[in-house]
């Protein structure tokens, strides 16, 4: 009860501010602690035509704003090409796609752990445990991760059939609630809703692949996707951590 009751009046004291900006115009960049409320994010979204959330929108996410303005200062340019928030240490290996999604699809579970790490709150492939959203597989990643058994998970969807299972709004970095429109519990949360991760065919991870691979194998085009570190732990980061990881917790990393 305390802690819906901290949301609500964050939600009404939010919308007010956004209410006061929208009068400035209709596009809004949104930043801070407070942009990564997801729920509060999905009501935002209606009153602005566009909307823009940092991939790291915490003050850790300020370093990406310096090293923006520096480059247009420099250069003069406006767009930066070919983004993306994998800027973390680098896991050099080889991964077969073919090979995750046939174990997934086997044993439910893996982990990935392969190129950059993602920069920001979000596991977005790179550093994920993903799991077979056909099962109710949400109380055994929970209990792999040692969390408390009511909390979420959030579904990565290959982006051209998101429409297909949601009915809201939904980005790459996970920073909104849809509606489900499918039974999958997994990835269900206990109002309905899901903080979607669209994965585009341009998405710079493995995971567009291995959705791809899966979705062949299944019919499903999306997977159960969290963070591969266990609660109060850091994330896996390097090879040797990732190879710790297998050894200790019994949930194969590729």
């Amino acid at each position: 009860d305390a802690s819906a009751t901290v949301q609500k009046f964050f939600e009404v004291e939010i919308m007010e501010l956004m209410k006061e900006a929208r009068k400035y115009g209709s596009k809004l960049v949104y930043s801070g602690g407070c942009a990564q409320n997801v729920v509060a994010n999905s009501m935002i979204r209606e009153l602005f035509d566009e909307m823009h959330i940092s991939i790291n929108p915490t003050d850790a996410g300020s370093a990406l704003g310096c090293a923006t303005y520096t480059w247009h200062k420099e250069t003069g340019g406006t767009h930066l090409k070919d983004f993306s928030p994998y800027l973390g240490h680098n896991i050099e290996r080889d991964i077969d796609p073919k090979e995750v999604a046939k174990y997934l699809s086997e044993n439910k579970v893996c982990g990935v752990a392969n190129g950059r790490a993602e920069y920001g709150p979000r596991a977005l492939g790179n550093r994920s445990l993903l799991a077979d959203v056909r099962y109710d597989v949400k109380d055994i990643v929970n209990d792999i991760k040692r969390r408390h058994r009511f909390r979420p998970f959030a579904p990565a969807i290959l982006s051209e059939h998101a429409d297909d299972y949601f009915e809201g709004p939904m980005n790459e970095y996970m920073q909104f609630t849809a509606v489900a429109k499918h039974d999958y519990k997994s990835v269900t949360h206990v109002d309905g809703t899901a903080r979607v991760q669209l994965v585009k065919p341009d998405c710079k991870s493995v995971l567009r692949q291995i959705l791809e691979e899966y979705y062949k194998l299944t019919g499903v085009p999306m997977l159960l996707n969290t963070s591969l570190n266990i609660r109060n732990k850091p994330m896996v980061n390097t090879i040797e951590d990732a190879q710790e990881w297998e050894r200790k917790y019994k949930v194969k990393v590729f």
